[in-house]
């Protein structure tokens, strides 16, 4: 999946991956990636800015640590991101439920 692809979801992938747990940009990658089989390959002048922009709103929080023997800055949601996240989770299904009604219906259906 190509990054144009996810323009207007990324954010909330992003913020999805962090729910759980903090994690530094290159771990959040690697994340993506094995949620959705390989599917999210991001290269890392997409994510940056988009962490940069989550940190910005109030979403995201970091701080430096060491992983794996290397000064890391690590990310993890906000109060602020975990209401956003609800939100997105909210819109998404919303989303996905009329899209699917028009694209999951034939021509009979619709006689």
């Amino acid at each position: 999946m190509k990054p144009d692809e996810l323009r207007g979801h990324l954010e909330a992938l992003v913020l999805a991956v962090l729910e759980d747990e903090a994690l530094h940009g290159y771990a959040i990658m690697e994340e993506l990636s094995r949620l959705s089989d390989g599917s999210i390959e991001l290269p890392t002048g997409t994510l940056y800015p988009a962490l940069r922009r989550l940190e910005r709103v109030g979403y995201l929080k970091s701080s430096w640590s060491i992983v794996g023997g290397r000064k890391r800055r690590t990310y993890q949601l906000t109060r602020a991101g975990k209401k956003a996240l609800e939100d997105e989770r909210s819109a998404w299904q919303k989303f996905t439920s009329t899209i699917g009604a028009v694209l999951g219906s034939t021509q009979t259906d619709r006689a």
